[in-house]
């Protein structure tokens, strides 16, 4: 396994309260990580750090080996994307031009809107399923048609590596499963996903690798089928269940009891 992104000896915290603690992680290259766990475990937390949202208390988050805070913010912006759990949207702004705001690390001070830039993002709102909202305020849409004109802008961004802070939320089930496809051909296509997921069968039906935490740690990590069985759910989520193949795809789904 390659991994460009990695944590080592990670310490976060907010004020005095330690959200991890010595949390060494990292990521496969070109594969479709999905992170798990009970909420307030530090997912969510961790893929900040990714991002140098969150600045550690001790340890580092490294990329292609160099500490992630000696990039500048827009060459890093043009290695990782990340949607964060709850965006918010300026008022007033339409759809094209929130998707637009992807290609922000890809310009100078100098540069023009180039159609390079229109192609992107045109190709973003199609691949995303939202072309027909283009001329829309954000602010009139539902909460699944904002998530997925979140994801376009996050597509159009065009970085190797996405990182996303449950990007299923708001969505309905056929949309959530569209946006879990979409995930895996890009992962397909050798991008890099990170993904945090509430639903554990999703993550076992799409991830490549999962990373099981609890109370901040890494409590299990790898292939769905080597670890995902009825007591890592017990010591998770507190879960009486049975695991069983799942009927489509083979791999783990946990029923609970």
């Amino acid at each position: 396994m390659t991994a460009r992104l990695r944590a080592r000896d990670l310490t976060l915290r907010y004020g005095d309260r330690v959200v991890s603690r010595r949390l060494t992680l990292d990521v496969p290259d070109q594969a479709f990580t999905a992170v798990v766990g009970p909420n307030g475990c530090g997912k969510s937390t961790l893929l900040r750090s990714f991002v140098r949202l969150m600045k550690p208390a001790e340890g580092s988050v490294s990329f292609d080996g160099k500490d992630v805070d000696t990039y500048a913010p827009k060459q890093l912006a043009r290695l990782l994307a990340f949607l964060p759990q709850d965006p918010l949207a300026p008022e007033g702004i339409k759809v094209r031009q929130l998707v637009g705001r992807g290609r922000f690390p890809h310009q100078s001070l100098l540069s023009t809107w180039t159609s390079q830039d229109a192609e992107a993002v045109a190709d973003a709102m199609r691949v995303a399923g939202v072309e027909e909202l283009a001329e829309r305020p954000v602010q009139e849409l539902s909460g699944g048609q904002r998530q997925r004109v979140w994801v376009a802008m996050v597509l159009a961004q065009q970085t190797p590596y996405l990182l996303l802070d449950e990007p299923t939320s708001f969505l309905d089930i056929t949309h959530q499963y569209r946006l879990l496809e979409l995930l895996s051909a890009l992962r397909d296509e050798g991008r890099t996903i990170i993904a945090v997921l509430h639903d554990i069968n999703q993550a076992c039906r799409f991830a490549d690798h999962l990373v099981a935490m609890e109370e901040g740690r890494v409590v299990a990590e790898g292939r769905p089928a080597d670890i995902v069985d009825t007591v890592l759910m017990k010591q998770v989520f507190d879960l009486p269940s049975v695991v069983v193949p799942d009927p489509v795809t083979g791999t783990p789904m946990v029923v609970p009891e």
